[in-house]
C-alpha cells in the first residue's frame, strides 16, 4: 500500500506510524515548513496511552509526562472542593493503561521523531495539499495546481479547518460555539497558594471554567481558561492580553485569580463545532481526527480520538489485506474504508455529545449549580469515574 497523509499533526503522525506497522509506504505532507507543534498541555486517557504504547511512543514520551493521582473538582466562585476523582493507579488497574498529562509539543515531537526514524515513512514539510485527483487505480495529491504525490489512499488529517474536507467533500466550515480557550504554561515553582500541582484541577463557574495539570515531568503547570467570548471570529493560537483571561475568572476564588495572574503570556483558541458530515470517505480519500469530527474540549478527548482513528484505520486496512491474500484491490480498499467509518462514527458522536454535555454541566448557574455541587459532594468518586468506563476502556477492535 502507498498511503498519502495530509497533515503532520498528532493524528496524521499517529496514522503514519500505525499504517507503517502494517507494511504501508507512507508520505506525510505538512503545510508548515517548521513542523514543530505549539499549544500547551494535553491530557491522554487510558484509551490514548494504550495506543501510544502500541505505536512505540510511550518510552520516548515517558521522561516528559506526569501521571496525576487524582482529579480535584472545585466550585470556582467559592473555591470549595466538591470531589476528588481517582486517576493514577486506580484508573490504570481498571483499564490496563495509565492516565497521562503532557505538553502537546512533547507528544508531537515524540511522534515526529518516531516517524522520521521509520524506513517506510517520508515527511515532506512546506507542502499544502489543497485537492486531489482520483483515478481507477490511484489518487494524486495536488498542491498549487501541481501533483506532488501518488498513492492508493489519501488520508485527510488536516484538522478543524480542513482544506480537503471543503474541496473534496464540499463540507461547510465549522461554526463558532461562543466560547474560547486561553492556554498558558507556568513554572511549577510559580504556582500560587491553594493550587495543587501534582493533580489535575478543575474549577467550575457559570461564565466558564479553569483546568490545570502538571507537564514536562511536573516542572511546569499547564493552565486552560475557557470562557464566553462574543467575537465570532475563529481565532487559532492568537496571542492575547492577560486582561481577557483575568476578566474570564473575575468571579472565581483567589487561588484561581492568582493562578491566572502568574502568567503574562496567553494564546486563545476559538471553540467550534461541525455539523455531522454525510460521509467520511469519498473515492480514495478518507477523513481522520478533527477533519472528520471536531470535539469540544470538555472531556479532553480531541487528540485521543485522532489516535483511536489512526489505530482503527490501520486495523481495518490490515484485515482487508489479509482477507484478500495480501493484496488490496479497489473492492477490498473500499470495504476497509467503509468498515473504518462504520466503526468510528458512533464512537466519535458519543464522545462529542458527552463533551458538549460536560460543558453545560461545568457552566451551570443558580439552583442548577447548587444541585450539581450537591450531587458531586454526595456521589462516591469511584462510582462517578466508573461512568466513563465506556470512554477509557476502548481498545482497537471495539
Amino acid at each position: 500500500m502507498r498511503i498519502l497523509i495530509c497533515g503532520g499533526g498528532i493524528g496524521g503522525l499517529a496514522a503514519a506510524l500505525a499504517l507503517a506497522r502494517i507494511g504501508a509506504e507512507v508520505t506525510v505532507f505538512e503545510k508548515r515548513s517548521d513542523t514543530r507543534e505549539g499549544g500547551a498541555g494535553i491530557q491522554i486517557g487510558p484509551n490514548g496511552t494504550r495506543i501510544l504504547r502500541q505505536l512505540g511512543i510511550a518510552e520516548r514520551l515517558q521522561p516528559n509526562i506526569a501521571s496525576p493521582q487524582s482529579l480535584c473538582v472545585h466550585d470556582g466562585p467559592s473555591g470549595e472542593r466538591l470531589t476528588q476523582l481517582p486517576l493514577g493507579g486506580w484508573l490504570e488497574k481498571r483499564h490496563g493503561a495509565p492516565y497521562w498529562v503532557a505538553h502537546r509539543a512533547d507528544l508531537h515531537a515524540s511522534l515526529m521523531d518516531a516517524a522520521q526514524a521509520h524506513p517506510l515513512i517520508t515527511i515532506r514539510p512546506g507542502i499544502d495539499i489543497q485537492s486531489a485527483k482520483t483515478y481507477p487505480d490511484e489518487v494524486l495529491a495536488v498542491s498549487n495546481g501541481e501533483t506532488v504525490g501518488a498513492g492508493d489512499l489519501l488520508v485527510a488529517a488536516d484538522g478543524l479547518h480542513s482544506t480537503l474536507r471543503r474541496t473534496i467533500f464540499a463540507a461547510p466550515p465549522p461554526r463558532y460555539c461562543g466560547k474560547s480557550a486561553a492556554r498558558s504554561v507556568i513554572p511549577a515553582a510559580a504556582t500560587p497558594k491553594g493550587i495543587v500541582t501534582r493533580s489535575v484541577g478543575i474549577w467550575l463557574a457559570p461564565q466558564g471554567h479553569v483546568v490545570h495539570y502538571p507537564v514536562r515531568g511536573g516542572a511546569e503547570l499547564a493552565v486552560v481558561v475557557i470562557g464566553n467570548h462574543a467575537n465570532g471570529d475563529i481565532d487559532w493560537a492568537r496571542e492575547i492580553e492577560p486582561d481577557w483571561v483575568a476578566d474570564a475568572v473575575a468571579e472565581c476564588a483567589a487561588p484561581v485569580r492568582n493562578l491566572v495572574a502568574a502568567s503574562q503570556t496567553w494564546r486563545r483558541w476559538s471553540l467550534a463545532e461541525l455539523s455531522p458530515l454525510p460521509a467520511w470517505v469519498r473515492n480514495r480519500t478518507v477523513l481522520l481526527g478533527d477533519a472528520a469530527h471536531p470535539v469540544l474540549p470538555f472531556l479532553a478527548q480531541g487528540a485521543v480520538l485522532a489516535l483511536e482513528d489512526a489505530a482503527t484505520l490501520a486495523r481495518c486496512l490490515s484485515v482487508a489485506q489479509l482477507a484478500s491474500n495480501g493484496s488490496l484491490g479497489d473492492d477490498a480498499s473500499a470495504a476497509a474504508l467503509a468498515a473504518y467509518e462504520t466503526a468510528r462514527r458512533p464512537r466519535s458522536a458519543r464522545v462529542q455529545a458527552a463533551s458538549r454535555r460536560n460543558g453545560e454541566i461545568y457552566h451551570l448557574s443558580g439552583p442548577m449549580r447548587t444541585a450539581r455541587n450537591m450531587t458531586l459532594r454526595m456521589l462516591p468518586p469511584e462510582k462517578l469515574l466508573a461512568g466513563y468506563d465506556w470512554l477509557y476502556g476502548w481498545k482497537p477492535g471495539d
